[in-house]
């Protein structure tokens, strides 16, 4: 299907859809109403991100192929579906037992440091470095584990957890959904065995993402919830792991519930984020995970917009800053939360220059995400050569 950017996204569900899945099963499918699944295959009126997610949740496809960003089954640079293969291969093989032909795996402080180094690849959005590391770390790491015993084992144990967890996030961003629960049970279960209750509760915040993304909001919601109150800490003298856990868990539950338009829960569970991050005093990487000030101010903007209150994101967008130690994908995340407002507050130019930034700065990563087509599809409104200039500019076809 090479002409699948050429369609618009009407046309592009419609196919998705198929002759076996009426229009009226893909509203019940989705938890969408019937005139919203025609609406959308007869392109009238704009699909929410949370609309968007649950139709392309019920059509068992990822939000970029609905909306033309990569075709299905094809829409991956050669060298990012490489990745996902040795990805898969990796967590695949070492959780059935591939790592057994490993005579001399290297030490536990050798696959720390090369843990170290995926983390780094992760947050730059390296993800055939990441794929390597992953695969060294997770067979070698597992024929260390299967020798070790006592305090040893357990450490072998939190490593192997930490590599699934990065490994399960790398491959929700590249929209390999069943690929990102695979390594997340595997981390669950060594979490666990590593006694590290902080390390289990981050595993959870991850399947609270992936719960986001597969629309399965009020889930995404209440798995970071409880996973907050099994380590909640008492201000005056928790440690800063747990501190770092809690914050980014009460993250976790705010997003969520912005994202199905409950403004209380997410206002309460962000106040305790900022509540977390005041008590850090810094932003803070603790088990590959960065939390502090800089998440909580950025993440508010994102709740902003997910809530419709544009001109509160910008006003906080404007008082943010980012710091040069920031992860390159939580620092575009956020600038795309910053255009899809400026976009809301019809500042069209401003919101292509962000987007350009984006795209420019994470261009294989940007190709995964939903907010782009969103955004280009708003500035086409005002000017269809801008939009596709920018695609251009990018890589990522925005209209049709």
């Amino acid at each position: 299907m090479s002409n699948w950017a050429d369609l618009t996204t009407g046309k592009r569900i419609k196919a998705l859809r198929g002759s076996d899945l009426t229009q009226h099963e893909l509203a019940e499918a989705a938890g969408v109403s019937y005139a919203l699944v025609q609406k959308a295959e007869q392109d009238r009126g704009e699909l929410s991100v949370g609309s968007l997610l649950k139709l392309a949740r019920a059509l068992r496809t990822d939000v970029a192929v609905v909306l033309g960003q990569q075709a299905p089954r094809r829409g991956m640079s050669r060298d990012t579906r490489a990745a996902v293969r040795r990805l898969s291969e990796a967590v695949h093989d070492s959780a059935l037992g591939g790592w057994e032909g490993i005579e001399e795996p290297s030490t536990l402080g050798q696959l720390t440091a090369a843990h170290d180094r995926l983390g780094t690849a992760y947050w730059q959005g390296s993800f055939g470095e990441l794929s390597e590391l992953a695969a060294k770390v997770l067979l070698e790491g597992r024929a260390g584990y299967a020798r070790a015993t006592g305090h040893e084992r357990e450490q072998f144990a939190s490593l192997l957890a930490a590599t699934y967890q990065f490994a399960s996030s790398a491959a929700l961003l590249l929209g390999q959904r069943d690929l990102a629960l695979s390594a997340l049970t595997s981390a669950r279960h060594l979490a666990a065995d590593s006694g590290d209750e902080v390390q289990a509760a981050l595993v959870d915040s991850t399947l609270s993402w992936i719960s986001l993304r597969c629309a399965r909001i009020q889930r995404a919601v209440s798995v970071a919830e409880q996973a907050a109150s099994r380590i909640e800490p008492s201000f005056s003298r928790a440690s800063r792991p747990r501190m770092v856990a809690y914050g980014r868990l009460m993250i976790s539950a705010a997003v969520a519930a912005s994202r199905q338009g409950d403004s209380v829960s997410a206002d309460d569970y962000l106040s305790q984020a900022h509540a977390a991050a005041a008590r850090l005093g810094a932003d803070t990487a603790m088990y590959g995970t960065h939390f502090g000030p800089t998440m909580a101010n950025t993440e508010a903007v994102g709740i902003a917009v997910a809530l419709g209150n544009h001109g509160r994101a910008l006003q906080l967008a404007a008082r943010t800053q980012l710091p040069r130690a920031m992860p390159k994908l939580a620092r575009n995340r956020y600038k795309l939360d910053v255009a899809l407002a400026q976009c809301s507050a019809g500042l069209y130019d401003q919101a292509g220059d962000t987007l350009v930034e984006v795209g420019l700065d994470a261009p294989e990563w940007v190709r995964h995400q939903a907010l782009p087509g969103v955004i280009g599809r708003r500035i086409a409104k005002v000017s269809t050569a801008r939009v596709r200039s920018i695609g251009e500019a990018i890589g990522v076809p925005l209209v049709a």
